[in-house]
């Protein structure tokens, strides 16, 4: 009997799947359809800063002020009380999430700054959140702030949630760090008991004919899964904190391939998303089905097998791999051509 059973921030989950936040988390019958697929757990759509700015009316104020000046300015705002549930509403998810379903539930707060994430981060604890990852989605455009403070920053909002809360934290992190071992470091140090790689950032477009900028939102792919691999490898060993993959699993090789490199768990969305939730009974059968030919008993015991510090040439993770990779490609047949 194959045991894909895996532990995430102290969690016991039954496979290393987990749906990471969006959409298809909003619900109780969505919840329950994910569970009853054999979903490990599921992280509930993320709860904005704005939304907690708003909530408290100085957003509110901020939003309308001066729009009879400039009546484009709020088309730039997306409508945060409709954007989700809201708050309230956010919070009596989880209430009834712990009530009908089983699976371990993991609350998500976006933002940058303290600000009401002290108070949300309790009273999603006190809601019944199982855990909580801190998604810190942050944009700086300011020439005067260097990275440094940024991620001093990010060490010092992690310790004081980490402060408020006796429920496990996880930090979900940008790839853009110069340094992304030396953050990952210091954000387990400030109370992270999990990094999730990576944040995948929405980039806006350019409307040629409205001369607008307009949002895009694409689906993830699994050659974005190359980059969490990378890091993921990199990262098992150096840190304790466990390490969740975000971004281009789409497969039950693309989850293999992430518990190799030292992922406790896989995060899954877009390929829901693309092939509905039933995808995950594929996904699973087909996990146990390698892990049975491949003759791997658990999925505890291959973590990490494949990372930086177990594979025979850990080179192959780092610059010296370079060249060697830029030589392999040959343009010969190109110019055959």
């Amino acid at each position: 009997m194959i045991d894909l059973t895996t532990s995430y921030l102290g969690l016991r989950l039954k496979n290393p799947i987990v749906v990471s936040a969006s959409p298809l988390c909003d619900s109780i019958d969505n919840l329950r359809r994910l569970e009853d697929r054999g979903i490990g757990a599921v992280v509930l759509p993320s709860l904005f800063e704005e939304q907690l700015t708003l909530e408290g009316e100085t957003l509110d104020h901020d939003l309308f002020r001066g729009s009879d000046s400039f009546a484009e300015a709020l088309n730039y705002f997306p409508d945060l009380t409709t954007y989700n549930l809201g708050p309230d509403g956010y919070l009596d998810l989880i209430r009834q999430a712990r009530a009908h379903v089983a699976v371990p539930i993991i609350a998500s707060l976006n933002g940058v700054s303290a600000g009401g994430w002290i108070r949300y981060a309790r009273e999603m604890e006190q809601a019944g959140a199982h855990a909580l990852e801190l998604n810190l989605y942050s944009l700086v455009t300011d020439p005067q702030i260097s990275g440094a403070q940024v991620e001093r920053a990010y060490a010092e909002l992690v310790h004081e949630v980490k402060q408020s809360v006796g429920i496990p934290l996880a930090v979900k992190l940008s790839p853009f760090f110069s340094a992304p071992a030396n953050i990952a470091k210091r954000l387990e140090e400030a109370g992270a008991a999990g990094l999730v790689l990576f944040n995948r950032f929405y980039q806006p477009d350019l409307d040629l004919e409205q001369l607008e900028v307009v949002p895009s939102l694409e689906l993830s792919t699994p050659h974005e899964l190359l980059l969490r691999l990378h890091w993921t490898a990199i990262m098992f060993g150096a840190a304790k904190a466990d390490l969740a993959i975000t971004g281009g699993v789409h497969s039950a090789h693309d989850v293999m391939k992430g518990v190799m490199a030292g992922a406790r768990v896989t995060m899954m969305t877009s390929a829901l998303l693309r092939n509905g939730i039933d995808h995950l009974r594929v996904v699973i059968r087909d996990l146990s089905n390698w892990m049975e030919e491949h003759e791997y008993p658990s999925i505890r015991e291959i973590c990490g097998s494949m990372s930086l510090r177990k594979v025979p040439n850990p080179a192959a993770y780092e610059r010296s791999n370079y060249v060697r990779v830029l030589s392999s490609y040959s343009l010969r047949s190109a110019w055959n051509g």
